[in-house]
């Protein structure tokens, strides 16, 4: 058992763990944004939204004695990573101001199966099997659950939203490029500045002042961004692009919740039942891991 558990720490399960931690955090710093979108511009949110996380990174990797790798890094592909968030943010704020989180969430799940497509020619991955089946059964599972409609797919919200997953996919992908000379640390710490910076410049003509109201909501959106992003970038920095990627369906069922507990907002059988698809998928792509982790380390 021990060497059972030592394994499941290696590779591409321990970044499908840290994509399941990910994905939580990264829903809880969503369901902000949506409320914070009600009084906000969307780029001053994707400025806020760094803003506030740099003083933690900072503090992390002062803490860590990480300064020294930090200085080291490919600077055209940090600038990519940076531009690439930067329109994430923005067009997923607009996207998710009209739709229900379920919604928005479903329509992101166009960026598992770019990023699998992309990690090939990218990547040089060869994704297995039964990564390309899980995504499938994903895609299945979230096509179920939109009974596709033109209510979602048609609109400028829903529009929004898939740019956003596209943004996602590419920078993802960039990230796990990234990571192969660059540090950790350097990956958080670097593209936080470009928002930062970037979407500040932006925001600047049509900044509005932060009501004291809200100062608990930009709280959290900076804690949970700050811990959503170290989780994200450990996920890919050490597993395989095509078999972390499935794991963020799992954030359907976090949307789910959500929009019931602040909203009121219940889907219906033929959501659930692709929930149900979209996480069996994903469950899959874990078992397989699991099985050829046992193989690999008799």
């Amino acid at each position: 058992m021990p060497n059972f558990i030592s394994r499941l720490k290696e590779g591409n399960p321990r970044s499908i763990t840290a994509m399941l931690l990910a994905v939580m955090l990264f829903s809880v710093m969503d369901t902000l944004i949506k409320v914070l979108s009600e009084r906000y511009p969307p780029i001053q949110i994707a400025a806020l939204r760094g803003g506030l996380s740099l003083p933690l990174i900072v503090l992390w990797i002062h803490w860590r004695g990480a300064w020294p790798e930090v200085m080291r890094a490919r600077w055209p592909l940090h600038l990519l990573r940076g531009a690439l968030v930067i329109a994430m943010l923005v067009l997923f704020t607009v996207g998710v101001r009209g739709l229900p989180l379920t919604h928005a969430y479903t329509l992101m799940f166009f960026a598992p199966l770019l990023i699998t497509v992309l990690a090939w020619p990218v990547l040089g991955e060869q994704a297995p099997r039964a990564h390309w089946w899980a995504v499938v059964g994903g895609l299945a599972g979230v096509l179920v659950a939109l009974r596709p409609s033109a209510e979602g797919f048609v609109s400028w919200s829903g529009l929004a939203v898939l740019g956003a997953a596209v943004c996602y996919a590419v920078s993802a992908v960039v990230t796990r490029l990234c990571s192969r000379t660059d540090s950790k640390d350097s990956l958080v710490l670097w593209v936080m500045v470009i928002l930062t910076l970037g979407a500040g410049v932006l925001a600047a003509p049509h900044w509005l002042p932060v009501q004291s109201a809200d100062l608990w909501l930009w709280l959290g959106l900076a804690i949970s961004g700050f811990l959503g992003q170290l989780a994200i970038t450990e996920a890919f920095r050490h597993g395989q692009a095509s078999a972390v990627a499935p794991f963020e369906y799992t954030a359907l069922a976090w949307s789910l919740a959500i929009d019931w507990m602040v909203w009121r907002q219940w889907p219906d059988a033929f959501t659930l039942l692709g929930g149900a698809i979209i996480v069996a998928s994903g469950l899959y792509v874990l078992r397989h891991e699991q099985v050829h982790a046992t193989a690999d380390h008799p």
